[in-house]
């Protein structure tokens, strides 16, 4: 019940042609005071983006850098790297007016979190793609469509080649809080007085998060919906669900201060799990058991195999959701922990990326052979933290840019299309 397992592929560093790419997007519309989007104007203007991408309407923190060349360069590579996902992996596959991810690595054809990865690409990649409220509201369809069968303000995990949900249809975490950061940024881009009312259905599903995926006694974030009290996977999180940023953008949605206790407490582990057992590393599990008394790692298989208290293919996500909310923050907290994910990749792999693997113990001992692009691009979001990084942040952004999409593997193109759209500074938080 909930077992969310995923296969994985490993993407050859090949190399691609210089692009001719599209030019980049226009400069930023109308703001209202502090910087956030005027979703006024943008209405009145039938719904053109309020922040297309390459306007780059709020400054990262200070002492972030971001890849030599210039931002146009950068945003060209992002948009080629685009197209090819979206190629690749959003579909119309089952009518209905919806529109899916498709992950052809996953247990599933399609998997909540891939929904989830692709509501948040689409919302950012409005102003450089026409067809980008188009997607974004047949994905909005699709998670309406597809209610959890716990609770039916989430989304099943789930769904099989005819489109219907499997495994008993409750939640996944990871793709419930990225379908609601989704639709915030969608309230900010478009509005909400089309066809959804996308602000309606963030603040709905924040609510839904709240109750059935945060733990009411440790403010931990559960597995699913289908983790409550009476399961054994109840004292049990998983580190990449940890999305620091997330919970700061849900606080200022709601304006409920509990997002403000669900950080801290998250905040809090991650430091206490570095400093006890990877002190030299700073690595995370990809789980963590006894949430409820003293939180260690995974001590074996718990939920998808023998190195569930390793960093893994849930793990290897944690320097880029923690470094995201260091760069557009600027919190404390978040960038002590990037940085010293920083350090240690950059003299573990002597500042050549090509020397990262796919999976180390806490200690930093590789225990798996191969590369992938899940692995070495979120590394280049915590090096934008390190003023000091520049040459190491430059050869992870060739590194991505020198990793074609794979339209076997969602999973890692869509990290690294994630990632090139924070490292090319077009990240920002609703």
């Amino acid at each position: 019940m909930g077992r969310r397992g995923i296969t994985l592929l490993v993407l050859a560093g090949l190399l691609i042609p210089p692009l001719a790419g599209p030019p980049a997007a226009t400069a930023a519309d109308t703001l209202v005071p502090g910087g956030r989007p005027d979703v006024g104007a943008a209405v009145a203007r039938g719904a053109a983006p309020a922040v297309p991408f390459g306007s780059r309407p709020r400054p990262y923190a200070e002492g972030v850098i971001t890849p030599s060349g210039s931002p146009a360069a950068l945003d060209r590579r992002v948009v080629a790297h685009y197209e090819d996902w979206k190629s690749a992996f959003v579909r119309r596959d089952c009518g209905n007016g919806w529109y899916q991810i498709l992950s052809p690595d996953a247990d599933h054809p399609y998997v909540a979190e891939a929904q989830g990865y692709g509501m948040v690409i689409a919302a950012t990649m409005a102003g450089a793609d026409p067809d980008a409220r188009r997607i974004f509201d047949g994905l909005v369809k699709w998670t309406i469509d597809h209610p959890s069968s716990v609770d039916p303000d989430l989304l099943a995990a789930e769904q099989d080649a005819d489109c219907r949900s499997v495994d008993g249809g409750d939640s996944a975490t990871d793709g419930d809080m990225d379908v609601a950061y989704g639709l915030l940024l969608a309230d900010r881009q478009w509005g909400s007085e089309g066809t959804y009312d996308y602000r309606d259905l963030a603040v709905r599903h924040i609510a839904a998060i709240k109750r059935g995926e945060v733990d009411p006694d440790t403010h931990l974030l559960r597995l699913g919906d289908w983790s409550g009290s009476g399961d054994r996977y109840r004292q049990v999180s998983r580190t990449s669900d940890w999305m620091a940023g997330h919970f700061r953008a849900f606080r200022g949605a709601t304006g409920d201060p509990a997002w403000d206790i669900v950080r801290d407490a998250h905040q809090t582990l991650i430091a206490v799990l570095q400093s006890t057992y990877a002190p030299g590393t700073g690595l995370l599990p990809d789980f963590v058991v006894d949430t409820h008394t003293t939180p260690r790692p995974a001590p074996g298989e718990i939920l998808e195999g023998p190195d569930d208290g390793a960093y893994g293919w849930n793990a290897c996500r944690t320097p880029w959701r923690i470094g995201d909310d260091a760069v557009t923050g600027g919190d404390v907290r978040s960038l002590a922990a990037a940085r010293k994910l920083d350090a240690w990749i950059r003299e573990k792999t002597g500042g050549d990326p090509a020397m990262i693997g796919t999976g180390y113990r806490l200690d930093g001992t590789r225990i798996s052979a191969g590369e992938s692009a899940a692995y070495v691009a979120p590394f280049a979001v915590a090096a934008m933290t390190n003023p000091g990084s520049q040459g190491w942040l430059d050869a992870l952004w060739r590194r991505m840019s020198a990793t074609p999409v794979d339209p076997s593997g969602y999973f890692s193109a869509s990290i690294q299309l994630q990632v090139m759209i924070t490292v090319s500074g077009n990240r920002w938080v609703p």
